[in-house]
């Protein structure tokens, strides 16, 4: 009977090893993704939030917004303040016009005063008094251009502040619009429809599930064997006794050894330290999930 127990548990032990043996590869890992947390950029009240976790959206996709009312109210009342500034902008040549026609005239009775002296009808005193009038004119033009310039200035640049406030409102609008900023698929989602956010809560997690990387581990001597931009083979198990092969890069090989972590099984076991690499692999059927088990043959 003994023997018996002895016979059968070697045997078990043997079918047991075969078992775990089926599949040799070089190194073995986990799958990940590249994830990103969508943040507010604004504060106020969620009135739209149109995701749910499991949801494959794409870039660019809009996807709610946050209240808006009182910043587009505020751009409302920079805008109108901008065209009462147009409104009490002076047009200068209209202002001068009146100044140009005295001096216009003025220097018309000088050449006539001219004329008259040229025949001795008319006096040098009458000529010095068209001079200085003419001279006053053209002070008293060049005072109020520069004075009407000046306030045109000082509208100009109130005008370019607003400007300013209205570019920094519609930058603040733009911000109330959640915007995906990649396609993949919502993993998690932190918060509801109506619920007050502020700058900076995270809203929801989103990964690309398409493009995953395969992380897996290396002992010294595979070293020389590997190459960033390396093509190499990934394997994962769809059944008991199958592998699905997909082609992948290696994309990336850390500098500096590590312990091996305690569910990654290496190539020499005996080893302590291993490398960690990273291997883009394109998810093209949808089988490859995040945190699954993956192998890989250089």
């Amino acid at each position: 009977m003994r023997k018996l127990i002895v016979l059968t548990i070697g045997t078990f032990m043997i079918m047991l090893s075969c078992n775990q043996n089926k599949f040799e590869h070089d190194a073995s890992g986990t799958f990940e993704a590249t994830e990103v947390i969508v943040s507010s950029e604004a504060n106020g009240k969620l009135e739209i939030f149109q995701l749910t976790e499991g949801d494959l959206i794409a870039q660019g996709q809009y996807v709610g917004y946050i209240d808006s009312i009182q910043l587009y109210l505020k751009k409302k009342q920079l805008l109108a303040a901008n065209r009462a500034i147009q409104v009490k902008r002076p047009d200068i040549s209209v202002q001068v016009s009146s100044i140009k026609e005295q001096i216009e005239k003025a220097e018309f009775e000088k050449r006539r005063i001219l004329r008259l002296l040229a025949d001795n009808a008319a006096t040098q005193k009458q000529l010095d008094d068209i001079n200085s009038q003419i001279k006053v004119l053209k002070k008293s033009l060049n005072a109020q251009v520069n004075s009407l310039a000046t306030s045109v200035n000082s509208l100009n640049e109130e005008s370019n502040t607003n400007n300013v406030q209205v570019a920094q409102i519609e930058d603040q609008l733009k911000k109330c619009k959640i915007i995906n900023p990649i396609k993949g698929t919502v993993l998690n989602k932190y918060v509801e429809e109506k619920e007050l956010v502020t700058q900076g809560k995270a809203l929801y997690k989103i990964a690309d599930t398409k493009n995953l990387f395969l992380r897996a581990y290396i002992v010294s001597e595979q070293l020389e064997k590997i190459k960033i931009g390396q093509k190499v083979k990934v394997y994962i198990n769809i059944s008991e006794d199958k592998q699905k092969f997909y082609p992948g890069i290696v994309t990336w090989i850390s500098d500096k050894a590590e312990f091996t972590p305690k569910t990654i099984q290496t190539k020499d076991e005996r080893q302590n330290l291993v490398y960690a690499v990273k291997i883009a692999v394109a998810n093209t059927d949808g089988l490859i999930k995040i945190g699954m088990y993956g192998d890989v043959d250089f």
